[in-house]
Parts: structure tokens; C-alpha cells; sequence
């Protein structure tokens, strides 16, 4: 019994001080480091880089550079890359962690890819001393310590940020939780935001596609259901809009091509759903040119099968939407402008929904009086 008392102490005490971690005052270079880095890491040029990362480095002779990355820790890793253009894949990190057991661990990884079996443990382009590598955790701040040997002084380095959430396991390392990319000056100290290569093209396709699949279409499928009393211009209306949303985002999807054949980006579901929307956009197209007279025999089935079409390819273009967002890391910014967008048209057609089926109602009772 006071085994069970003294272990629900303990994993109380453990309990708060996750909780009250977040609360310790973020890092700043007036910090002093830990005893264990006053020796070797000692006279360190210091700036602060992102969020609470702050970087710790010095250049010395034979082109060595001296690094001490240090961040807020509770568990989980913490890795710093170096990348000839700032993007990810190609590139070389330091990522450190501490284990379940107590044990500090710092290795190079080569980030070959996106996915956990492409970031290859022990693999890099980057010269390292190993036995002067040192991880410590103090005061909930972890602190990684190493150094690297390059074949000139470093000046302007694109640099990557990033941890994640979960201690690696057989030194695989799970998603990270957020990241960035910089360009550090190792003369002056002063960093900027690199801006990858691809990052142009990633918003171009989404914005693309999230205007076309998301806005233009909804609107076209809103004028074609609501707006018949102001016939023949309904179907001018609806017909335009609908060509315009198609090819904008059919100009989407083929951005996101290309940015596909640049990145080689793991993401199937979205990949495979955005081809069965397309699909599903092109037998939309092709109906029109098969449309059969109103008083011809089949067009009760050609009307059911354009509207179920259309409705389905909306539904999954909102889904496949959500899923890019989610992919591409596109940030609050884009989360809440389509939550707010597509909460404007679910209102707009509840609301016209709900009149289109009074009058119905009306009508009918009208002429069953009659």
C-alpha cells in the first residue's frame, strides 16, 4: 500500500512537471550553460532563431564549427539540418534526444526523404567529431552540443529546425511536430527565413484549387439549383462559372504536378483524391456535349446523373481540400479562411434549401385545394 502511495506521489510530481514546463521563461543568450558545456563550449557566439531555438556557435581554425542548439524539452527530439537550398530532402542534420532510460543520444541523420524510412540513421554529408557530441537536459531546456568540420568557414547556410513530439524508437525518427527553415549568417549572427525553392509553387496550387474546387464551383452548383426563375441566364450563369472554376482548377492540379515531380512529396491520399475529383470533373465537362433535349427520353437520367455527379465531386473536392491544407503545413491563416468560406456556403444553402422547399410546399397545398 505505501509502494502504490509513494508511486501515485511520484507520477503526480512527473504529472506537474510536464504541466508547468511550458510555463519556465523561454531561453535567451543570457542564459548560462550547463556545467557540463563550460569547458569545450565555452566563448560562444549566441542568437536567438526561432521560437524559443537559440543558437550557440564559434568558427574556429581547420574550418571547425562549434555548435550548442537549445530549446524548451519535455521529451520527444530536437534536430538542426544544413541544406544547400533550404529544402529538406538532401540535406544533413544533428538531432538529439533523451531516452525513456535516462541515456543522452546525438547522431547524424540523412534526410533522404519525407517519410521515417527515408531519414537514415548514422548516414550525411556532414564531418563530425563523435566523441565531442553532448546532450543535456536541465531546467526543461535541452541543449545539444557538437561539432562539424567543413572544407571552408561557413558565411550564409540555409539551416533547418525542427522537433517532434516522440522518442525515437531504434533510432527512427517519428514526424516532426513543427519546423522551419533559415538562412543563418555564421560572420554577422543575423538569420532570415529561407524561402524554399518550391514554397511559390505550393501556394499556386493551393490557391489555385482552393478558389476553383472550393469557391467558383460551389457557386456555379448554387446558381444552377437556386437561380432558375431568372431562366435562360441561370445557365449562362452556371455554365460559365463552372467552365472558369474548371480550368482554374484544372491549372491547380497541374502545378501540383510539377511541384510532385520536384519533391517526390509522400502524400497518397491526397494525390489519389485529387485525380478521382479531376476525374469526376472531366465526365462533368463531357455531359454537356451529351445533354439530350428536355423533351427527349433519357434526359430525366442525364439530369440525375449530372447533378449526383457534381454534388459528389464538390464533396470530395472539400475533403481533398481539408487533406492538402493539413499536407502542405499551410499554416491557421488558410485553415481559417476555407473554415470560414465553406461555413458561408453551408449557410447560403441551408438557407436557400429551406425557401426552396417552402414554396414547394406552398405550391403543392395550392393545387390540391384547387
Amino acid at each position: 500500500m505505501g509502494m502504490a502511495r509513494a508511486s501515485a506521489v511520484g507520477a503526480l510530481l512527473v504529472a506537474l512537471s510536464v504541466v508547468l514546463a511550458p510555463a519556465v521563461t523561454a531561453q535567451t543568450c543570457d542564459d548560462e550553460l550547463p556545467s557540463q558545456l563550460a569547458g569545450n563550449y565555452s566563448g560562444l557566439a549566441c542568437a536567438p532563431v526561432w521560437n524559443s531555438f537559440v543558437l550557440r556557435y564559434a568558427q574556429g581554425k581547420d574550418n571547425v564549427l562549434r555548435v550548442v542548439l537549445s530549446t524548451m524539452y519535455s521529451t520527444g527530439w530536437v534536430g538542426m539540418g544544413f541544406s544547400k537550398d533550404g529544402s529538406m530532402v538532401g540535406s544533413s542534420a544533428m538531432v538529439g534526444w533523451m531516452g525513456k532510460t535516462g541515456v543522452a543520444h546525438i547522431k547524424q541523420f540523412s534526410l533522404q526523404g519525407k517519410t521515417p524510412s527515408q531519414v537514415v540513421v548514422d548516414k550525411g554529408s556532414l564531418v563530425s567529431n563523435d566523441h565531442d557530441h553532448t546532450v543535456v537536459v536541465q531546467q526543461a531546456k535541452i541543449y545539444l552540443a557538437f561539432e562539424l568540420r567543413f572544407t571552408a568557414p561557413l558565411k550564409r547556410q540555409n539551416v533547418l529546425l525542427a522537433f517532434g513530439s516522440a522518442i525515437p524508437v531504434n533510432d527512427r525518427l517519428s514526424e516532426h511536430q513543427d519546423k522551419t527553415s533559415i538562412t543563418f549568417d555564421f560572420t554577422t549572427g543575423s538569420s532570415s527565413r529561407a524561402s524554399s525553392p518550391t514554397e511559390g509553387l505550393k501556394r499556386t496550387h493551393g490557391a489555385l484549387n482552393l478558389f476553383a474546387w472550393g469557391v467558383l464551383l460551389p457557386i456555379g452548383a448554387i446558381v444552377a439549383r437556386y437561380c432558375r426563375r431568372w431562366d435562360p441566364l441561370w445557365f449562362y450563369l452556371h455554365a460559365g462559372i463552372q467552365f472558369v472554376g474548371f480550368i482554374l482548377g484544372l491549372a491547380g492540379i497541374v502545378a501540383g504536378i510539377s511541384l510532385y515531380n520536384k519533391i517526390q512529396a509522400d502524400v497518397p491520399a491526397h494525390r489519389g483524391l485529387g485525380i478521382f475529383v479531376l476525374v469526376l470533373g472531366i465526365l462533368q465537362i463531357l455531359a454537356i456535349f451529351l445533354r439530350p433535349k428536355k423533351d427527349a427520353k433519357y434526359r430525366k437520367f442525364w439530369n440525375w446523373y449530372h447533378h449526383w455527379i457534381g454534388r459528389l465531386t464538390l464533396f470530395f473536392a472539400a475533403i481533398n481540400i481539408v487533406i492538402g491544407i493539413k499536407v502542405g503545413g499551410a499554416g491557421n491563416s488558410w485553415k481559417i479562411g476555407y473554415g470560414f468560406n465553406l461555413a458561408v456556403l453551408l449557410i447560403t444553402i441551408i438557407t436557400l434549401e429551406v425557401l426552396l422547399w417552402t414554396k414547394w410546399r406552398n405550391n403543392s397545398s395550392s393545387t390540391t385545394a384547387y
